[in-house]
């Protein structure tokens, strides 16, 4: 998605310039802001199209950051900067509401390749696929609005968390891998992170679709496998 405009949050200058310069090689339009809070407001303000930000930021934490930006219902991709080896912030990137994350020291190469994809996946299939429903349980998911419903009730999703519904929705009532749903919702190759990604990104979409997300019924966890989705809930006695 070319002449997309991406928001930097990123306090160090010498990272800022470097990633801004490349991003704008690749025909992207570029914001960048060196604090949370002037970034936090800038999104809610501009709404460009996905948000790069650092864990750590003079004036507070990204986690931070992120969260505020998801309760302000801003839906965008966030692609979150995280310290190498330090699982922990990728864990509560993820918890916080982030699609994706990049640990430092990156390459150039593999941060754009990370952006195009969230690019691609949140404006590219879904906003140019058909407008078609899919019903489950008491849901209706609209793809080419990318909206999902409970009867008036709109269920603010992620990009990420919608294409991990509809993932799961047009494959309902069958068991399926954390390898499968990463390589139909992410691309990447299986490894121990990203099944943690799964994970996380499944507790998150179950605490916004299920009734009761401490005992759900809709999205099921298969022991040994991964999970299902079930057209219909299972009720408790």
């Amino acid at each position: 998605m070319k002449n997309a405009h991406i928001l930097l949050i990123e306090d160090d200058p010498a990272v800022a310039r470097s990633l801004r310069d490349g991003l704008e090689r690749e025909g992207y339009m570029v914001t960048w802001k060196d604090h949370g809070l002037d970034g936090v407001a800038f999104a809610r303000e501009s709404l460009p199209h996905l948000i790069i930000l650092d864990v750590r930021l003079p004036d507070g934490s990204g986690f931070d950051f992120c969260r505020q930006l998801r309760a302000s219902g801003l839906r965008q991709p966030i692609l979150m900067l995280t310290v190498e080896r330090d699982e922990l912030d990728k864990v509560l990137g993820l918890e916080m509401g982030a699609d994706d994350y990049v640990t430092k020291p990156y390459s150039l190469r593999e941060l754009l390749s990370r952006v195009r994809a969230q690019l691609r996946r949140a404006y590219g299939e879904f906003s140019n696929a058909e407008a078609d429903l899919l019903y489950v349980s008491d849901l209706v998911i609209d793809r080419g609005r990318g909206q999902v419903w409970r009867g008036t009730q709109f269920l603010a999703l992620t990009p990420t968390e919608f294409r991990l519904l509809v993932f799961l929705a047009q494959h309902a009532n069958q068991a399926l891998s954390r390898g499968q749903i990463i390589d139909a919702v992410w691309g990447w190759d299986a490894d121990m992170d990203s099944e943690r990604a799964v994970n996380v990104h499944i507790r998150r979409l179950r605490e916004k679709v299920e009734i009761d997300p401490a005992n759900p019924a809709l999205i099921l966890t298969v022991p040994g496998v991964g999970y299902r989705l079930v057209t219909s809930p299972v009720l408790s006695p």
